[in-house]
């Protein structure tokens, strides 16, 4: 058979004619009309044209046998929707095997590593794999070609025109003129990591901390140009200067939608951070994504797309709430699915620490630290083990230099601890706790409670600060005065470690009152019991330590509203009660002037009936063919999960009816 080959025109036929050692023939001007090359008949058409009249042509010459639909793949121009034609010209090129070689190695050496470290195999396939780089292109903007060239069309290349006649000793009498291309993009930027630190001039690269800054600590970019950026980089840096850019590339998730869609214009799903920091109307949102748009129908549909996405605008979120929102999702090796649900949860996560912060600084008033810290309550030594333990945790998501660690680079990992910390720990247990001593009898316990709770305080500000920097450094200020710290910005204090501080035992034996407290205090809420409202508590069983309760009674009525504690003498019964099992242990509320048992089993029977009928509904509708295979997927698995909430809220609701 015959095959037609262009390889002048078509990327495959032009390997195939490199392959071949065919004639590259280019039959266009570049306005894509026919040159002189094809027969003069069809010379100056437009390539559509071109196409028409041949064809005409062969069907008048009888030699035409059919015609029929045929359906390719066109290229066209992201921004101008043209078609593009392939089409022979002159450019640069740098040559690619013993540099992309080279660059392989020092990924594969572990000389330069990326976290991920799945992501090797996607860099590894674009190295094994590389073809030599076109680095020219004709563009109006960018870093000019530096090669000049002769009236006989010599090429010369030079820092600039003076290299150039001082390097080849040409006079003034010879003209030159300079390439009118530019350099690629992704070239440009390859020499980002040197090029910034002034090289190739010594004495800007002195001045600039060349020697401290390359190679530097790491790069944070995106999958997406793991080949375009990153390990150009890492080929420009070792052929030019012979060092790595940087030590590891930290590859982060794309940013997706709550609903799991790529952010695009089109689907008016995309997010400007400026809106999430300052807020915007719902209105003036609209104006700003349609404002220059040039086709009405696009500008429609985007507004449609928005109104119903955020049918109420952005609310203010601040920079710290999404500076924290960014770094609690930033999980290794997936999307991220941004949720104005998150920013919101975080943006109270920041109204919490600044209220704790009003509420440490109202209670320690006057007070100036003066002496070493020295605890004297057992909720000081919990709290101080509990510090302990996270300054422990966190540098292991931060710092390269701990031996195997595996969990680099794990902000996501970081902020859940330092929220689980701040939110539960410190604001909802120690302060509470707290109230005790500041308000007791005992001075010493008193003064070292308020020296405790700024001391935490500072450690949670300085911990959290490169995440939220805003909120923590206008908070220290105000509390690390008193701590006798003047120093002028959180910023350059040192990151907290472990201090050994607070005494186990102590730490125990807290840990245990506060989860007794915990409990009780869900069952107050699960009866409806109101917060202030003091009941009493009836223990039975034999502990394991029998002095524990007596150590902790008086926490123990503090943190969960009792107003008594009685442990039954063996065999004696409990009374008619609500029950929580702890340990080796029983503990009873009495039900007797608290709940009207009554109107509690009616309360129930008609929230079971309402629960019933909300799960009926989820059946019929996941039982539906119709539903599950014309719904969104989306919608499909939300109704699932609605089915699972139900039938959890039926089952502890039929628990606690069974109890009455």
């Amino acid at each position: 058979g015959v095959v037609k080959v262009t390889p002048a025109h078509d990327f495959n036929d032009y390997a195939v004619g490199q392959r071949h050692s065919l004639p590259l023939i280019n039959i266009f001007t570049p306005d894509a009309a026919t040159n002189d090359v094809v027969p003069e008949h069809y010379r100056g058409m437009d390539r559509y044209e071109a196409r028409k009249v041949v064809l005409a042509d062969l069907d008048a010459a009888g030699l035409l046998v059919e015609t029929k639909p045929h359906k390719l793949q066109v290229p066209r121009g992201d921004r101008t929707g043209q078609v593009i034609e392939p089409y022979l010209t002159d450019q640069w090129f740098v040559k690619m095997d013993a540099i992309g070689a080279h660059g392989l190695e020092l990924v594969e050496s572990g000389a330069v590593k990326f976290v991920p470290g799945n992501w090797i195999n996607t860099y590894r396939h674009w190295m094994e794999n590389i073809q030599d780089w076109c680095i020219s292109r004709q563009l109006w903007w960018g870093h000019r070609i530096p090669a000049w060239y002769d009236a006989q069309g010599r090429i010369y290349v030079g820092c600039d025109e003076a290299d150039v006649r001082a390097t080849h000793a040409l006079g003034d009498d010879v003209a030159l003129s300079q390439d009118n291309d530019v350099l690629e993009t992704w070239f440009s930027s390859a020499l980002w990591p040197f090029s910034t630190m002034g090289w190739p001039n010594e004495k800007l690269m002195a001045e600039r901390g060349f020697d401290r800054y390359v190679p530097s600590s790491v790069l944070v970019t995106g999958f997406d140009i793991i080949f375009f950026w990153v390990a150009r980089m890492i080929m420009m840096t070792d052929r030019l200067v012979g060092e790595i850019p940087f030590h590891d590339v930290y590859i982060t998730g794309l940013v997706r939608d709550s609903h799991g869609q790529k952010m695009s214009k089109s689907k008016g799903n995309i997010l400007d951070p400026l809106d999430l920091i300052d807020g915007i109307t719902l209105d003036d949102l609209v104006a700003k994504r349609t404002s220059g748009l040039m086709q009405p129908k696009m500008a429609e549909k985007i507004e449609k797309a928005t109104r119903r996405e955020f049918p109420d605008g952005i609310p203010a979120f601040g920079a710290d709430a999404l500076r924290f929102t960014m770094a609690a999702l930033a999980g290794h090796g997936r999307d991220i699915k941004f949720d104005l649900g998150r920013a919101e949860g975080y943006k109270n996560f920041c109204n919490k620490l600044w209220n704790a912060t009003r509420f440490v600084l109202m209670n320690t008033e006057g007070f100036i630290a003066t002496a070493p810290l020295q605890p004297q309550t057992p909720a000081e030594h919990w709290i101080l083990r509990k510090l302990e333990t996270l300054c422990e945790e966190i540098p292991r998501y931060f710092e390269r230099g701990i031996e195997n660690n595996e969990e680099l680079y794990r902000f996501d990992l970081a902020a859940n601890a330092l929220y689980e910390f701040t939110w539960h720990w410190y604001c909802d247990s120690f302060l509470e706790a707290a109230k005790q001593a500041l308000n007791g009898n005992d001075p010493a316990a008193s003064k070292s409670t308020q020296h405790t709770l700024l001391y935490v305080l500072d450690n949670i500000l300085r911990l959290l600060h490169p995440l939220i920097p805003f909120v923590t450094e206008e908070l220290w200020r105000q509390v690390a005065p008193r701590l006798g710290n003047i120093g002028p910005t959180i910023s350059t204090q040192d990151y907290p470690k472990p201090t050994g501080r607070g005494d186990r035992n102590s730490a125990s034996d807290f840990d245990w009152a506060l989860g007794a407290a915990h409990q009780i205090r869900a069952l107050r809420s699960q009866m409806g019991i109101p917060p202030l409202k003091l009941v009493p508590l009836v223990i039975e069983g034999e502990p394991d330590d029998p002095y524990q309760i007596v150590r902790h009674q008086e926490t123990l009525k503090f943190l969960a509203k009792l107003s008594s504690i009685t442990v039954l003498n063996q065999g004696e019964e409990s009374p008619p009660s609500m029950l929580i099992p702890l340990g080796q242990l029983k503990f009873h509320i009495p039900l007797e002037g608290l709940v009207d048992l009554g109107a509690e089993r009616t309360r129930l029977d008609k929230e079971l009936k309402r629960v019933d009928g909300e799960l009926a509904k989820s059946r019929s509708k996941l039982a539906s063919e119709t539903f599950v295979a014309n719904a969104p997927a989306s919608v499909v698995e939300q109704e699932r999960q609605r089915l699972l909430d139900w039938t959890a809220q039926q089952r502890a609701l039929s628990e606690q009816r069974a109890k009455l």
